[in-house]
């Protein structure tokens, strides 16, 4: 059953009718020559894609553009990648062209600002503001697909989940289900990002260091000391200074014991700890907290410790 949601303020854009197709045009009466001398240089509509119009000359908006598109595709397509996943509540910087997937018979040709996708896999779509997008998962690994760094790639795949739009499992079960064209690097990515509570309270921890001066640290690592004995796990580690960051530390889980920090610190290592509570309600105190440590950390002469290895989910 198709789901109908509300588009997010910021969506806002012109009302759908200053977008249509010559068809409806004729069919109100107005003749080919007319709508064509409308649309020429300088006059008062533009044609936007072969046979949609647009009831203005200005610059198309994006929601235009994705109306546009749907026209454009027909029956059952839908929007999916960057549009869909900004359609239903995640921040992306916005993509080039408009991704859309159209059933595999489909013969029409990509053009301007258009991406067609043909596939044998048309997802039932989230209807937000009158326009059809893939849900969160599909519209994840379509977009995912197409990365090639594996920094992107995997905040990526963690926003979703973060957003509390899909879970780790879902995205593993849409990219089992479709082209595995393009997958290698998703399916190793997505082995490491480890349970929900990890991936959610990571997707937090990530989008809060993108505000804090410190370098990027390298995420889930065991940390050794320098003959390679175990002293501990942490979620976030920067080598340079031999800082770890825990998130909910407090949690038992088979892998990171309850006084697991111990160790670490006895050898020397400096250690942040952040609950859930604090990440998401006080995330300026975590800020100032983890520059703070930061700066204490380089300060002092670097333990001898050592990151072993990314931990396995």
């Amino acid at each position: 059953m198709t789901e109908t949601i509300t588009a997010p303020a910021e969506r806002g854009s012109a009302p759908s009718e200053d977008v249509t197709t010559s068809t409806r045009l004729r069919r109100a009466g107005l003749s080919q020559h007319v709508i064509s001398s409308r649309c020429r240089p300088g006059g008062p509509w533009r044609r936007l894609l072969p046979g949609v119009i647009l009831l203005s000359n200005r610059e198309p908006s994006r929601d235009q553009q994705l109306r546009a598109a749907i026209y454009h595709a027909g029956p059952d397509a839908v929007i999916s990648g960057t549009d869909a996943l900004q359609a239903q509540g995640i921040p992306l910087s916005p993509s080039r062209r408009v991704h859309v997937l159209i059933p595999v018979g489909r013969r029409i040709a990509s053009h301007e600002f258009t991406w067609l996708d043909r596939t044998s896999r048309v997802p039932e779509p989230v209807v937000v503001d009158g326009l059809p997008f893939a849900p969160p998962a599909r519209a994840t690994i379509d977009l995912a697909r197409c990365e090639t760094d594996p920094d992107r790639l995997r905040r990526l795949l963690t926003l979703p989940v973060y957003y509390g739009l899909c879970t780790a499992e879902q995205l593993r079960n849409e990219v089992d289900a479709g082209n595995q064209r393009g997958t290698a690097a998703v399916r190793q990515t997505l082995r490491t990002l480890g349970s929900l509570r990890d991936t959610y309270q990571q997707g937090v921890a990530r989008e809060l260091l993108g505000g804090v001066p410190v370098p990027p640290p390298i995420w889930n690592v065991t940390i050794c000391d320098s003959v390679g004995r175990r002293l501990g796990v942490v979620d976030a580690w920067w080598d340079e200074v031999a800082m770890g960051w825990l998130l909910d530390p407090a949690a038992t889980r088979s892998d990171r014991p309850a006084a697991s920090h111990l160790p670490l610190t006895g050898a020397g290592v400096v250690l942040v700890h952040t609950t859930p509570s604090r990440l998401r309600g006080d995330a300026m105190a975590v800020a100032r907290e983890l520059t703070s440590a930061f700066a204490s950390a380089a300060r002092r002469r670097r333990p001898k410790v050592q990151a072993l290895k990314e931990v396995a989910a």
